[in-house]
């Protein structure tokens, strides 16, 4: 009986169709013929921790209906390599050259994953030679005159009770072959590139030149946005600080408006493209009445549009806290420029000041005048330094890239997909922006805070 099941087995085996295959492959620079220095375990049971397999593979859909599916049509779901230490590395420590750059916009923790980064190559890997790339991609270009930075650890070690980043930052993109040269020129051979959408598709434009010049340098991106927007990743380092910040100044904002008759105060918040953090932020200090984000489309006029709600709340409750993110309500603006910053963003106008301006002449002539206060904390939530959580998930990031790099695995993110750490490959994280879903049970939780209907003059 049991030979005929192993050859049930393998039979079934043999007949499935591998599903998105390749799609969650990371690409390696070759052969890894170093062994690591970590003093890990490959048996299970002694209580050491484990060596990561290349086999190592976790699903990426979890549910039952994609289990069925597979199960049924035959295939292999999708599969994304576990992160952690290889036992055989590609690159030999001692000759071994780091670099470290920042782009974009500020966000908490940029400073705990340059510490994580450089303490791990160091304390781990006993690499002596890590540099900082100062102010993003222009670092990499030698016309912009920016001297590079030695980094060790005692030069980092405190730097993660600041918020900002300690190398400094950029937008805009830089001359690829030019940045590669430098790369080459400086001896680097691996490059840790922490930012966006926007940076996470600048290194991997990088290594692709790379590949073309059958050069071996590792590019690894951090996934760092405050929105959360990267998509397919549960969520990226600093949101939580970002929410955990703006979630005090919704409470004084709330103290702002029940301190005056019909006292309204309006709280903007980040979010270009997706309203996470205004939505965390409100789900954190429930005192919010209106939340509005990129992902709604809402009308102010009408029966059933924002301001007769808006009319109806003064009217019971005689104040009321609105959390809009910046790029909510855009449809607004009827005479919209598209003007975009230098990473390629459209620069949105200011939905803050247009709802106090549409509040203010709407009320006016009523019986009832409102008193409205209009608050814009972003760049301070953003500078701010990372809180505990974030700071032990920032640490956790740059060990898990520097494993990945010093293996040999390139034009990869480490991140964290199902509450797993794993590696992806930056063009899957970089296809599209992540966003809130207003038919699940996250916006649905926010809207149960809040007691806002489900849409405002749809």
């Amino acid at each position: 009986m049991l030979p005929l099941l192993i050859h049930m087995q393998r039979t079934l085996q043999d007949s499935i169709k591998v599903n998105d295959k390749n799609r969650f492959d990371i690409e390696s620079l070759g052969t890894a013929e170093y062994k690591s220095p970590l003093q890990l375990s490959t048996v299970k049971g002694n209580r050491v921790f484990n060596f990561v397999g290349e086999s190592d593979k976790l699903v990426l859909d979890l549910t039952m209906e994609h289990y069925n599916k597979c199960l049924n049509n035959g295939e292999v779901p999708a599969c994304m390599e576990k992160a952690g230490p290889r036992q055989n590395l590609f690159f030999d420590a001692k000759n071994t050259k780091a670099a470290i750059v920042t782009c974009g916009g500020l966000c908490p923790g940029i400073n705990n994953v340059i510490r994580g980064v450089v303490m791990a190559l160091h304390y781990f890997y006993d690499v002596k030679r890590i540099i900082g790339i100062p102010y993003g991609y222009e670092g990499l270009n030698p016309e912009s005159g920016h001297e590079f930075v030695e980094l060790t650890p005692d030069k980092v070690k405190d730097i993660h009770q600041f918020g900002g980043t300690f190398l400094g930052s950029s937008r805009g993109a830089q001359d690829v072959s030019v940045m590669v040269d430098t790369l080459e020129k400086n001896n680097i051979d691996m490059l840790f590139a922490i930012g966006g959408d926007g940076t996470l598709k600048g290194v991997n434009a990088i290594g692709e030149e790379i590949k073309k010049r059958n050069a071996k340098i590792s590019v690894v991106g951090i996934p760092k946005t405050i929105d959360n927007d990267i998509d397919l990743i549960d969520e990226s380092f600093g949101y939580e600080t970002a929410f955990d910040v703006a979630s005090p100044i919704l409470r004084d904002a709330h103290n702002e408006a029940t301190g005056a008759y019909n006292g309204i105060s309006i709280v903007k918040l980040m979010g270009r493209d997706s309203g996470f953090i205004a939505a965390s932020a409100a789900l954190a200090m429930p005192v919010v009445n209106f939340v509005l984000i990129p992902e709604m489309d809402f009308t102010l006029e009408g029966d059933y549009g924002f301001l007769k709600f808006l009319e109806r709340r003064l009217e019971q409750k005689k104040h009321a806290v609105i959390v809009v993110a910046e790029g909510a309500g855009q449809q607004l603006f009827k005479d919209k420029h598209r003007v975009k910053d230098a990473s390629g963003n459209i620069k949105h106008e200011d939905i803050g000041l247009l709802l106090k301006e549409k509040i203010a002449e709407y009320f006016k002539g009523k019986s009832a005048s409102v008193t409205i206060k209009y608050i814009d904390p972003s760049y301070i939530v953003r500078s701010a330094p990372a809180n505990s959580s974030d700071s032990v998930y920032c640490g956790r990031l740059a060990y898990h890239a520097v494993h990945g790099a010093m293996a040999g695995k390139t034009k990869f993110v480490a991140c964290k997909v199902n509450n797993k750490y794993v590696y992806v490959p930056i063009a899957e994280v970089t296809k599209k922006r992540k966003k809130i879903d207003l038919e699940g049970e996250f916006w649905f939780s926010v809207l149960q805070s809040t007691g806002q209907p489900f849409s405002l003059g749809q």
